[in-house]
């Protein structure tokens, strides 16, 4: 493969605070660096449909603190055939796009190492997402901000809880990851989180009940993490069905928990991989996520970074049980 000259950058999935800062970043880096920058828009779908344009720093300005993605995103079905991948090689082509950079969550990740491998062209990852899902980063773009979001929720709940003694189960999201219920909890003072890392033969609830409501404590919090089978709306009907003679209700925050601006922690993860994308690039590497690790910039393999197990500190559990009594 020849040296690369032109990058291409696109946001994929679901959108998360700080994609704007690592748009900017990869702009800037890339432009500092000699090399011509394209914007391609709309995910997958617009590097299909040819959406594709030359981007300067006059592009980025004034975008760092600003939420969404300016590139827009899509969850693509057509990137997922052979046909969608052949016609997104060619549009790559004829754009001169030698790499390719993909900001996005799992699924965006997992479309990115299928395209590399497929082509053999140059792939580099950046985790943004709120899930805080992606295996080799300490943190996610956007989570954090979301975290901030979940808790001045929460301190609000809290008030109508307290005022009318009820107990609020809070649905977040999350996916298959319980990272932002159980640190939300801690930070929020909630009594209880029900995580999918926390679901072993023991009834989550039951065991809540037992110990979460004693005395005169009427009134309390639990994070749930959002879930098909059992969401927010499934605890709330045990808790009518099962201990009628709580108040219960249920408030399901949605996607207000992805909009806002940035928080400085999720700017400055969004700027520092977005420079370690264009170093990735300038070092040969290839098909690898950008995350940072114990504070340093690390790059992760596609086929790790997508890995369904990312550790999950089960101390945190014990935090919160010790902390709400």
């Amino acid at each position: 493969m020849g040296r690369i000259k032109t990058i291409g950058i696109l946001t994929s999935g679901g959108d998360a605070p700080g994609m704007n800062a690592a748009i900017r970043a990869v702009t800037r880096s890339g432009i500092y660096n000699g090399f011509n920058i394209k914007a391609i828009y709309r995910g997958y779908d617009g590097l299909i449909n040819n959406e594709i344009k030359d981007f300067t720093t006059e592009n980025v300005s004034g975008i760092i603190g600003t939420g969404g993605t300016i590139l827009k995103t899509a969850r693509s079905k057509e990137f997922m055939t052979q046909e969608g991948r052949d016609k997104a090689y060619a549009n790559m082509q004829a754009n001169g796009i030698d790499a390719l950079i993909v900001i996005g969550g799992n699924g965006s990740l997992t479309g990115a190492m299928q395209f590399g491998r497929d082509y053999d062209v140059c792939c580099i990852g950046l985790p943004g997402t709120i899930d805080n899902d992606l295996y080799g980063t300490d943190n996610t773009i956007g989570y954090d901000t979301t975290m901030n979001t979940i808790m001045d929720c929460v301190d609000r709940i809290r008030d109508t809880a307290q005022s009318h003694e009820r107990i609020f189960f809070v649905e977040v999201m999350g996916r298959d990851a319980g990272f932002l219920a159980q640190n939300s909890a801690i930070a929020s003072g909630a009594e209880a989180a029900i995580i999918p890392e926390d679901s072993t033969d023991v009834d989550q609830l039951a065991q809540f009940m037992e110990r979460g409501i004693r005395k005169s404590k009427k009134s309390c919090i639990v994070i749930v993490s959002e879930s098909p089978k059992c969401g927010a709306m499934y605890y709330a009907d045990r808790v009518h069905k099962e201990f009628p003679d709580y108040d219960v209700r249920v408030s399901i925050l949605g996607h207000l928990q992805r909009g806002g601006s940035p928080s400085a922690h999720d700017r400055i993860l969004a700027s520092r991989t977005g420079v370690g994308a264009i170093e990735a690039i300038m070092q040969g590497q290839r098909n690898v996520m950008v995350g940072i690790r114990n504070n340093d910039i690390v790059y992760v393999p596609f086929s790790e970074a997508i890995r369904s197990d990312k550790p999950f500190d089960k101390k945190l559990i014990q935090v919160l049980d010790e902390l709400s009594i």
